[in-house]
């Protein structure tokens, strides 16, 4: 008999189903812009990262409040370096020579996002690290590459992102009551942290969304897709990283990507999904000769 030569993380179905042409939204880590791609290719409406790739769940909540309230930002919220502008609350992507160019690319995407998620059926959090940057004891979500006493770090406890985010189910069901919310926390290490500062921080957003998950009474539907246990028990070989060593593979992505379909897709839509990728890729192609 042939031995198992892994663990497979056991994946219950997801309690709503996803339909080519849903509006879909993606918060967090780089991670999640990887499936938010394959979503977009597959024919969904997703609206990713409208704020860039966040990381920590204090930005993501902040960026969250802003789209809901769309709440714009201003001149206070954007610092000049190195000869560019950049917001506080942004990914450097979206920094500018100019403060009102800077404004304008944060505000157009921002307004975007909360038309999306007007429409939204799904919003997918992903959490990358509990570590924080705070400028003037606010948390930022980039430090643009300032000096580093600018900042004070630390790690986020559990019981601190859970008092953040229980407000904001309740706000976020109020105004999307159609809305179900799907955690999940990024398998990408974080290794500048040390591998057990890596750890540390993993478990407590796995013990913070936990405790999101069995709030009593929580209005908003909530649930937990396991993308972390997948790379990191489930595949568990760094055939499945990326030369850094730290980012999954593009297999490693897909693999997570079909698991994923599996819990909240049916057959007839998985098999639509792989049409549509297959007649994206064929668009992109560019024949040698013509």
């Amino acid at each position: 008999m042939t031995p198992d030569l892994f663990t497979p993380v056991p994946l219950e179905p997801l309690p709503f189903r996803l339909e080519v042409g849903d509006t879909v939204v993606s918060l967090g880590s780089c991670f999640a812009d990887e499936v938010a791609t394959r979503m977009q290719e597959g024919g969904f409406r997703v609206e990713a990262n409208p704020f860039g790739t966040l990381y920590n769940p204090a930005s993501v909540a902040a960026s969250l409040e802003r789209i809901v309230d769309d709440c714009e930002i201003t001149a206070d919220d954007l610092v000049q370096h190195d000869g560019l502008w950049h917001s506080w609350h942004h990914h450097g992507s979206f920094s500018r020579s100019t403060p009102e160019e800077c404004l304008a690319a944060c505000n157009s995407r921002l307004h975007q996002a909360h038309r999306a998620l007007s429409g939204a059926r799904l919003l997918i959090v992903t959490f990358g690290t509990a570590y924080v940057y705070e400028h003037e004891g606010v948390v930022v979500a980039n430090c643009h590459k300032l000096p580093p006493q600018t900042f004070t770090r630390r790690r986020m406890t559990a019981d601190e992102i859970v008092s953040l985010w229980q407000p904001l189910l309740q706000k976020l069901h109020s105004a999307y009551p159609q809305l179900h919310l799907l955690f999940t926390v990024s398998p990408i290490r974080h290794l500048a942290d040390g591998a057990h500062g890596n750890q540390l921080s993993k478990s407590t957003l796995l013990l913070a969304v936990d405790q999101l998950l069995s709030t009593p009474h929580s209005p908003l539907p909530t649930h937990y897709f396991p993308s972390y246990e997948i790379v990191l028990d489930e595949l568990r070989d760094y055939r499945f990283y990326g030369p850094d060593m730290t980012h999954p593979s593009s297999l490693a992505v897909d693999i997570v990507w079909h698991r994923f379909q599996q819990a909240c897709m049916s057959p007839a839509t998985i098999q639509q999904v792989h049409n549509n990728i297959k007649q994206h890729k064929r668009e992109k192609h560019i024949p040698l000769h013509q």
